[in-house]
């Protein structure tokens, strides 16, 4: 029997403890998830950054520490970690950021604000262009951006992606999905895709090469009153150059779900600038149903000897 250590949130343990079995049983593995086990006895770590676990020394026999978070930059540096790690990417992760993204990238495109917001009963017969006309970019194509940049082609906007390294043939499932999509990639192509883009949607993961990508040079390079849109990680956007961006104009509006210090600070200037709305990181939530699917699919894989899903490569940082 395998033993399942689960090392996540306290408050997650309800949900788990069920769920997470009947996924495993479902493809035929015999295990038992507990919160306590001789690290020596653990075959894998069920792992989420807000739990007990930040030696993975004693567990020396694990096989492999699945993520329950899709953002591993807490534990990728870990140098107690020698056994393979694997990220979270569940559909329901995906659905729920494809559906915030949507309702905000809309929200700002049909300047919705303007009639929720109108004290003065103002009649201004102001209509938007159409989607098409307008230049959204998707900063990161990994899982989460490929499902943004693809519904919101769907739509008909004129979506263009960039991501660290070239999408090549060689991962035809990614070209296949972004079919439409005007792909750039590395700093030539950051600075191109970004050229003119009236809507910014940032989905990178926390790295050194990402540490305030969205600084005062590259939001200079927006259409004036663009607007950004920030649900991948708070270090992407240089908070100083965006603020300055949205006092001159250059930046019509900022809707930011990640920031550097969680829970955002009462007295930070985000709060009170009218320009800027503030979502206490809410744009997508691991679903337990779907997630318990995942870890027990590479559970299965790694009984069986088989690639796991979504394995980090620590190089990379993601």
């Amino acid at each position: 029997m395998l033993t399942l250590l689960y090392a996540g949130a306290d408050a997650q343990w309800p949900l788990y403890e069920t769920a997470l079995p009947d996924a495993v049983a479902s493809l035929g593995l015999d295990a038992k998830l507990t919160r306590e086990a001789d690290p020596k006895d653990v075959d894998y770590i069920i792992y989420a950054p807000n739990g007990p676990i930040s030696d993975f020394t004693p567990f020396e026999n694990a096989k492999a520490v699945l993520s329950l978070w899709a953002g591993v930059e807490k534990i990728v540096g870990n140098e107690t970690l020698t056994q393979p790690l694997c990220r979270m990417v569940d559909r329901g992760l995906a659905e729920g950021m494809v559906e915030y993204v949507l309702g905000h990238v809309l929200r700002g495109h049909l300047g919705m604000d303007r009639h929720l917001l109108n004290p003065d009963a103002k009649w201004e017969q102001i209509a938007p262009p159409l989607a098409r006309d307008r230049k959204l970019v998707v900063l990161g194509l990994g899982e989460l951006g490929t499902a943004c940049a693809r519904m919101l082609k769907a739509i008909n906007f004129n979506v263009h992606g960039w991501s660290r390294s070239e999408k090549t043939a060689a991962r035809s499932g990614d070209l296949d999905a972004l079919q439409g999509v005007i792909l750039h990639h590395g700093p030539d192509g950051l600075e191109t895709g970004l050229q003119g883009a009236d809507i910014v949607v940032t989905l990178l993961p926390d790295t050194h090469e990402t540490l305030d990508l969205m600084n005062a040079e590259r939001l200079a390079l927006l259409a004036p009153g663009a607007h950004l849109i920030n649900p991948g990680r708070g270090v992407l956007v240089d908070d100083t150059a965006l603020l300055a961006a949205l006092d001159s104009g250059q930046i019509g509006h900022a809707t930011l779900d990640v920031f550097r210090t969680e829970p955002l600070p009462p007295e930070h200037p985000y709060w009170s600038d009218p320009k800027v709305t503030v979502t206490p990181h809410i744009a997508a939530e691991t679903r337990v149903e779907s997630a318990s699917e995942v870890i027990a699919q590479n559970i299965r894989r790694f009984e069986a000897g088989e690639p796991p899903l979504y394995l980090v490569d620590r190089a990379l940082g993601y």
